[in-house]
């Protein structure tokens, strides 16, 4: 007996034994009288036991009977009890999520994200790995991750968080020592700083020629090579050298004036994007809905992931 027809099976002869014949029971579960005796027939043979004893005005429980229906009750106030338990989740998510991010953006947005999401919803609570390596979020378990870059297509539902456009940027006081380029070819008598992917590719720097090409080079004997994009950063703010870093992470050293924008009328920011990413399920767990909904407003209020590439010359060197 499949799992489905011995739940209604069960269901059936419990009623029909509450209520003391096969009509009562069919109307109280919306079926025929003739389905109940047939679910209930249909349990004594899988069971290999007579349950009930039946004559045209009544039914009577054998020994086996009495003693099922004991532990049929108490299975079908499980499963009520299950169903509850989802239902009440419905109204208030509860459970604990699995985040994958990068340490950059889990630290700077991620992070300060969180505690209104455990306020919102106390009964969540939050694994989050800070890991720039590519994952499989099915086969590790991962609720959902937040990745940058340029997004392969997936199976995977990507929920757009923001552009992550980049800029060439360099302190105050390195500019003064070794000037302002002014065009592409003024780098090669400047200090460069470059970010290496985990895979080992140096980041390029792209440039719009006058024809409105794109010319992707990389940035030649940098002095500083580093894989995380916060340490170009801190390069940049110790009068390192020039750096191409996202303008999210260079948004509040812009507006403080401790980083200065550099070529910005033909540096292009590039094609990259900040998602948010999850397995596509028809019926998404309340945990899960709730963290990305709420995730995605704070996101989007967050005026340093949506800074308009124009408004960057208002802080050219």
């Amino acid at each position: 007996m499949e799992s489905a027809d011995r739940v209604r099976a069960i269901l059936s002869f419990v009623r029909a034994a509450d209520l003391g014949s096969f009509a009562a029971a069919a109307r109280m579960l919306g079926v025929s009288s003739a389905a109940v005796s047939k679910n209930v027939a249909s349990l004594e043979r899988a069971l290999g036991v007579r349950l009930m004893n039946r004559t045209t005005r009544t039914l009577t429980l054998t020994s086996e009977g009495a003693a099922f229906l004991i532990q049929a009750r108490a299975a079908l106030v499980a499963l009520d009890a299950a169903v509850d338990t989802v239902m009440a989740r419905r109204v208030e998510p509860g459970g604990r999520v699995r985040i994958s991010t990068s340490a950059a953006f889990g630290r700077d947005q991620l992070m300060p994200a969180l505690p209104g999401l455990m306020a919102r919803h106390p009964a969540l609570s939050f694994e989050v790995d800070f890991d720039d390596r590519r994952i499989d979020l099915v086969q590790e378990g991962y609720d959902l991750a937040l990745r940058g870059g340029q997004i392969p297509d997936s199976a995977l539902v990507s929920r757009p968080v923001c552009r992550l456009n980049m800029a060439l940027v360099a302190s105050p006081r390195y500019l003064e020592r070794y000037g302002v380029p002014h065009a592409v070819s003024d780098l090669g008598r400047h200090q460069l700083l470059a970010r290496r992917f985990l895979g080992g590719r140096i980041s390029p720097w792209t440039f719009v020629g006058p024809d409105s090409s794109l010319d992707a080079v990389e940035p030649a004997s940098a002095v500083l090579t580093v894989s995380a994009p916060e340490a170009l950063i801190q390069g940049a703010l110790a009068d390192m050298g020039i750096a191409q870093v996202g303008v999210h992470h260079a948004w509040p050293h812009l507006r403080a004036g401790t980083l200065k924008v550099v070529l910005g009328d033909v540096h292009h920011p590039g094609s990259y994007e900040m998602v948010l990413q999850y397995p596509h399920r028809a019926l998404m767990a309340p945990r899960v809905r709730a963290t990305v909904e709420y995730l995605l407003d704070v996101f989007a209020r967050d005026e340093s992931l949506h800074v308009p590439v124009a408004e960057l010359r208002a802080f050219s060197a």
